[in-house]
C-alpha cells in the first residue's frame, strides 16, 4: 500500500498529447534526479559519518586491545623474572652463607636442598664446583659427582659474570631442566660455584597465572625461537617456534601479525633481562573484538534503518514535488483543450445556425411556391381531378416539412449551447440530439433505441451541458460501432434525488488497460482522421460540473456501456469550474 502511495501519478498517465498541450517537462526525468540529489544530500554526510565512527571505533578497539596486551605482557614479564631472579638469589645467599667446608659436606648440602624444595619446589639436585670446573659435591636425583665443566661454555660465563641463567637444556641428565649458577669468591683468592638444576614445570608454573582468554597463548622462547615453556599453538617445550623470533626491544613491544590460518594476530613479547628468555603473548583479534560485534550489528541494524527511512522519505518527497508540477501542467492542458472545445463547440454552433438560416430561406420559398402550385391544381379543373399531379406537389411540401424539421433542430442545438440553468424535459432533449445524427447512423444501418422512463420529472440543470454530454456519448457509441451495430439509450430514475443515463452499445468494446485512461485529454483509442481525443474528457468535465458521475464498462467485442448519473435538483451555490479535477473512479 505505501508503495502504490509512493508511486508518480504521471506513470499511470498516457502522454498522447502533441502541439500546444504537449508537457512542457520530462516528468520521469525530474523525478529521477530529485531523488537522487536528496538522497546524495541526505545519505553522504550520513554514510561518512558512519565510516568516520566505524574506523574511530575500530582504532580505539585496537589500540585498546594492545595497551591490553602491553599489559598483560608486562605483567607476565615482572611474574617470570620475578621468578628467575627469587631463584638466582636464594642461591647466591646460600652460597654466600655457608662457607665450602659446610657445602662439602653431602647431609648438609642435601639438608639445604630439601630446604629449597620445602620454600620454593622444583629444584632437581644442587652441586659444589671448585676453581678448577670439578664438581666436588653433589646431591639430587641425579648423581654426577665428579664431572668436570671448565670447558663448559656456561662455567665460562659465570667465571665472567659470577651469575649464570641457562636456558632449557637436557645435558648430562639427559632431561630438560634449567640450569642456576652462582660464584662465591674465597678471602684466599680462589673460588668456588654453587649449581642449581630446576625443573622446567616451574618456569611453566610462573607465568601460568596470567589469564589469556579462550584462544590466548602465553609462552617463553629463548633467542633461537626454541620454547621454554609448552605453547597452545607452537608444540611442546623445546620445539622450534614457527613465527620469526622478534627483534630486540628493551621495552614491551605490541604489534599484529597473519597466523597459520591466514586470521589476524596481536603478539606481545618483552625481553627478560639478564636471561635468555623472551616472554611472548598472543592475542586472536576476533576473540578481543568479538564483545563489540553485538554493538556493531546494532550499529549496522540502526544504520540500515535509517538509510531505508530517508529513502522512503525521499522518495515520498520527490513524488510530491513531482506530482505538484505533474498536476500544474496537466491543469494548463486541461484548460487549453477546453478552450479548444469550447471554440469549437461555437464554432460547430454557428455553423450550425448559419446552414440552418440559409437552408430555412430556400425551403421557405419551395414551401411557399409548392403551396401556391397546389391551389391553382385545386381550384383548377384541368389539374383538379389528376391525383398523380396532387400526389407530387403534396411529397414536395412534406419533404420540405421535413427539412425544416432537420434544421430546426441545428437551430436549437446551437441556440442551447450557451444557456444556463433551465428546467430539463430529459426525452426531448435525447430526441434533439438523436435528430441531428440519425441521419449517419441511418446511413450505417445503425438501430437506436431510446427509453425513458415515465417517473422521471422535469429537473433543473445545464441543458446546453446537458445536450454536448448526450452529443459526444452518442456520437462516440456510433464512432465505434461496426455498419449495422445497435445503441441503447436508457434513463430511470435511481432514487428520490438523482437519475441516471446509460449509453450501450455492441462495438468493438476498450481495453482493460485503457479504460484508465480514457478521461484523459487527447486519450482515444480509435485511429483515424479528425480525431482530437477531446470528447470524453470533455463530457467528463460537463458531467462533474452540473453534479453528476460518469462510469464505463467495456468489454472486447461485446460493447460498451457509459453511465450518467445527475441530480435532480442542481447545486447552484457550489459550481464548478471548468479545470475540474479527475479523480476517476473506475
Amino acid at each position: 500500500m505505501i508503495f502504490r502511495k509512493l508511486k508518480p501519478r504521471f506513470l499511470d498517465h498516457k502522454d498522447v498529447t502533441a502541439g500546444p498541450y504537449k508537457h512542457h517537462f520530462d516528468f520521469l526525468r525530474i523525478w529521477k534526479r530529485a531523488i537522487l540529489v536528496i538522497a546524495t544530500v541526505a545519505l553522504v554526510p550520513l554514510i561518512i559519518w558512519a565510516f568516520s565512527g566505524y574506523r574511530l571505533t575500530m582504532e580505539t578497539i585496537e589500540s585498546e586491545l594492545a595497551m591490553r596486551t602491553s599489559q598483560l605482557v608486562s605483567n607476565s614479564w615482572q611474574s617470570a623474572s620475578l621468578f628467575l631472579t627469587e631463584r638466582r638469589s636464594v642461591l647466591d645467599f646460600i652460597a654466600h652463607d655457608h662457607t665450602l667446608e659446610t657445602l662439602k659436606d653431602s647431609a648438609r648440602l642435601a639438608d639445604i636442598l630439601d630446604n629449597l624444595n620445602k620454600r620454593f619446589g622444583g629444584f632437581m639436585d644442587l652441586g659444589v664446583i671448585d676453581g678448577n670446573g670439578k664438581q666436588i659435591n653433589q646431591v639430587g636425583s641425579h648423581q654426577m659427582e665428579g664431572l668436570d665443566y671448565y670447558q663448559q661454555p656456561w662455567f665460562r660465563r659465570v667465571l665472567n659474570h659470577g651469575v649464570y641463567v641457562s636456558e632449557l637444556v637436557t645435558g648430562y641428565r639427559n632431561e630438560p631442566h634449567l640450569d642456576f649458577a652462582v660464584m662465591r669468591k674465597l678471602p684466599n683468592g680462589s673460588f668456588f660455584v654453587l649449581r642449581a638444576a630446576l625443573k622446567p614445570e616451574q618456569l611453566k608454573d610462573s607465568i601460568a597465572q596470567i589469564e589469556v582468554g579462550e584462544k590466548g597463548d602465553l609462552f617463553i622462547i629463548n633467542h633461537e625461537g626454541v620454547l621454554q615453556t609448552p605453547s597452545r599453538y607452537y608444540g611442546p617445550i623445546l620445539t622450534k617456534m614457527k613465527l620469526a623470533v622478534p627483534e630486540y626491544s628493551p621495552k614491551t613491544h605490541v604489534y599484529e601479525n597473519i597466523n597459520a590460518d591466514q586470521e589476524r594476530i596481536v603478539i606481545g613479547y618483552a625481553y627478560i633481562p639478564d636471561t635468555p628468555f623472551i616472554l611472548m603473548m598472543i592475542q586472536e583479534q576476533s576473540e578481543r573484538i568479538q564483545p563489540w560485534y553485538k554493538t556493531t550489528w546494532a550499529f549496522t541494524g540502526i544504520l540500515a534503518a535509517s538509510i531505508i527511512v530517508i529513502l522512503l522519505v525521499t522518495l515520498g518527497v520527490a513524488t510530491h514535488l513531482v506530482n505538484q508540477i505533474h498536476k500544474a501542467d496537466q491543469e494548463r492542458v486541461d484548460t487549453l483543450h477546453q478552450v479548444e472545445y469550447a471554440n469549437k463547440m461555437v464554432s460547430l454552433g454557428r455553423l450550425a445556425s448559419g446552414v440552418a438560416h440559409e437552408i430555412n430561406n430556400p425551403l421557405a420559398i419551395i414551401n411557399e411556391k409548392a403551396g401556391h402550385i397546389r391551389d391553382i391544381f385545386t381550384l383548377t379543373t384541368t389539374y383538379a381531378k389528376d391525383p398523380k399531379l396532387v400526389g407530387l406537389v403534396d411529397s414536395v411540401i412534406s419533404t420540405v416539412q421535413r427539412c425544416a424539421e432537420v434544421t430546426r433542430g441545428l437551430l436549437n442545438f446551437a441556440r442551447h449551447l450557451n444557456l444556463s440553468v433551465q428546467t430539463i424535459n430529459l426525452k426531448e432533449i435525447i430526441d434533439e440530439v438523436k435528430s441531428v445524427l440519425t441521419k449517419e447512423a441511418e446511413h450505417r444501418s445503425i438501430s437506436v433505441d431510446v427509453k425513458v422512463s415515465e417517473n422521471i420529472p422535469p429537473f433543473e440543470s445545464d441543458r446546453g451541458k446537458l445536450e454536448q454530454i448526450f452529443f459526444n456519448l452518442f456520437n462516440n457509441a456510433i464512432g465505434n460501432m461496426n455498419d449495422g451495430g445497435h445503441l441503447e439509450i436508457t434513463a430511470r430514475r435511481e432514487d428520490k434525488r438523482n437519475i441516471s443515463i446509460t449509453f450501450s452499445d455492441n462495438g468493438r468494446g476498450i481495453p482493460e488497460a485503457d479504460l484508465k485512461h480514457i478521461f484523459e485529454p487527447f486519450f482515444y483509442t480509435k485511429t483515424g482522421e479528425g480525431l482530437t481525443g477531446l470528447g470524453l474528457s470533455v463530457t467528463y468535465a460537463l458531467v462533474q460540473e452540473i453534479g453528476g458521475k460518469i462510469s464505463v464498462q467495456s468489454q472486447l467485442g461485446k460493447g460498451t456501456s457509459f453511465t450518467i448519473r445527475i441530480p435532480l435538483e442542481l447545486d447552484k451555490n457550489n459550481p464548478k469550474d471548468s479545470s475540474v479535477k479527475r479523480k476517476m473512479e473506475l
